[in-house]
């Protein structure tokens, strides 16, 4: 027998090109199940085998638990028992004595041969793994094996398959079993039945490897695309940059005459791809991606990280593109919220929130209406600006000498206290109720907020808010809103059960 599963170890290994280690763990497993069957059904059973004769012994083992704990006869002892015994085990640890092995015969075998080909697909998955955790990210290629209603199924070669699902596949693709496919190899995902290799040829990713296959500039480093953004089968966009002035990034991509970018168009099914030039600075970038739209000017917005494009209005509807496509992918390719509008409605948005502004400082400060709109000129956005900006800086502005810099910081001063004690008033007079301060997670300060600003007094009034409310309330985040609205909403799911 000994020799036998030697024989069987040798040759499952070299076939399956599995470890050793593996197919004797597997045959030791089979033997304790062989071995299991004369015992209870809970008794734990192990067998070890010597890997270099083949023989093997079988243990029964006993975990030792305390007195309260005891409830499996067949697999545990109490503490008192291995006292009593004499077994030399506390708590926690295990007993085991050597019992008669099962032969390694034909119903072993068989326990065995299950076992094995379980641990030999493991290890497969496991060796897979290991050798595509370098490809994530990159470009594979492969042949379809199999074609089911949610996914493709890709033979990569060396008993490694990947799965291409549909909502990864261009629009309108077609594959047929035995098709080549070349795809981006997007994760490896953990699922039920192990690791999984899964491909993409919508990801933007997959773009950038291929121009990175035709552009020998870009593997070389000489160039870099440093974003893209994709609708796929449709339209792209691409930001390159150079690392060598010598050489042009736009033409480099596209190649003598276009030969560059139709290779990676016709991959990707006949998407058009825009190459445009990538530059540090956000509002030249923003101007570059909406080509060939052109622009007239951008206001941007550092706080809500957005930028206000405006264009001539017969440019508008290029500038946006067909179904938003234009002003999407170019919002994808820089980062930025992009709002796009004529230039006539942008400079009506900025006279309407001058004029706010203005209103806010001939009101709070008690100038008129040519000071305040100077001060919004020199970009004064809010009295707390005027109050603590440094002296030297306004100093500078045309026409501010030191007694005026110094009466606007003091009126600016005042007007923010009023406006902080007006605050603790409203505060005061709010009065939650007693199940809105004692709710977890509340705390008396935030119930006095709530209650002033946006009128919530009960638990019930907070149950019926949503997240998007919530957030009106300074310094509230996303995930404490639905903490807090969960929490309110608990009686209701109460009731209905």
């Amino acid at each position: 027998m000994s020799k036998e599963i030697l024989l069987v170890v040798e040759a499952v290994s070299n076939e399956k090109d599995v470890s050793k280690q593996v197919i004797f763990e597997a045959v030791e497993i089979a033997l304790a199940s062989a071995a299991k069957r004369r015992f209870e059904d809970n008794a734990l059973i192990r067998v070890s085998i010597d890997q270099r004769t083949g023989d093997y012994k079988t243990y029964r083992q006993w975990n030792i638990v305390a007195d309260e704990d005891y409830s499996d006869p067949a697999a545990e002892l109490t503490i008192d028992d291995s006292e009593e015994q004499n077994l030399g085990v506390g708590i926690g640890e295990v007993y085991e004595e050597e019992v008669e092995s099962e032969t390694f015969g034909r119903i072993a075998a068989q326990a065995a041969k299950q076992v094995i080909v379980q641990k030999v697909r493991e290890a497969e998955r496991a060796k897979m793994v290991a050798l595509y955790a370098q490809k994530v990210g990159k470009l594979v290629h492969g042949q379809v094996k199999k074609v089911t209603r949610d996914s493709l199924i890709v033979d990569l070669g060396e008993n490694a398959e990947a799965s291409l699902p549909k909502d990864q596949l261009i629009a309108r693709e077609s594959f047929r079993m035995n098709d080549r496919i070349r795809a981006l190899l997007l994760e490896i995902r953990d699922d039920s039945r192990g690791a999984q290799l899964v491909l993409s040829r919508t990801a933007p990713e997959f773009m950038i490897e291929l121009f990175r296959l035709e552009v020998p500039e870009i593997a070389e480093e000489m160039l870099e695309i440093r974003s893209a953004s994709r609708d796929p089968g449709l339209r792209a966009k691409i930001a390159v940059k150079t690392n060598d002035r010598r050489i042009d990034p736009i033409g480099a991509c596209v190649g003598m005459r276009g030969a560059r970018v139709q290779a990676v168009s016709n991959e990707l099914s006949g998407e058009r791809v825009d190459i445009v030039l990538w530059d540090d600075n956000p509002a030249q970038l923003v101007i570059n991606a909406m080509a060939p739209a052109e622009v007239d000017s951008i206001v941007i917005d550092e706080d809500a990280h957005s930028m206000d494009v405006a264009v001539k209005s017969d440019n508008l509807a290029q500038a946006i593109g067909r179904n938003g496509q234009n002003v999407r992918l170019a919002s994808a390719l820089t980062g930025w919220t992009l709002n796009v509008m004529t230039s006539e409605d942008a400079e009506a948005k900025q006279r309407e929130e001058s004029q706010k502004l203005i209103d806010i400082f001939v009101s709070g400060l008690d100038i008129d209406d040519d000071l305040a709109m100077q001060m919004v000129e020199e970009g004064f956005t809010s009295l707390e600006e005027v109050a603590y900006i440094p002296m030297e800086e306004m100093l500078e502005i045309d026409g501010f000498d030191e007694d005026l810099v110094n009466e606007l910081r003091s009126r600016a001063k005042e007007a923010l206290l009023n406006k902080a004690l007006q605050a603790e008033e409203q505060l005061d007079d709010a009065k939650p109720a007693a199940d809105l301060l004692e709710m977890e997670g509340m705390d008396n300060h935030l119930a006095l907020v709530l209650a002033s600003t946006i009128g919530v007094i009960t638990m019930e009034d907070l149950a019926e808010q949503s997240v998007d409310e919530l957030l009106e309330v300074e310094g509230m985040t996303e995930e404490r809103a639905a903490s807090l609205i969960l929490t309110a909403r608990a009686p209701w799911f109460a009731k209905s059960e």
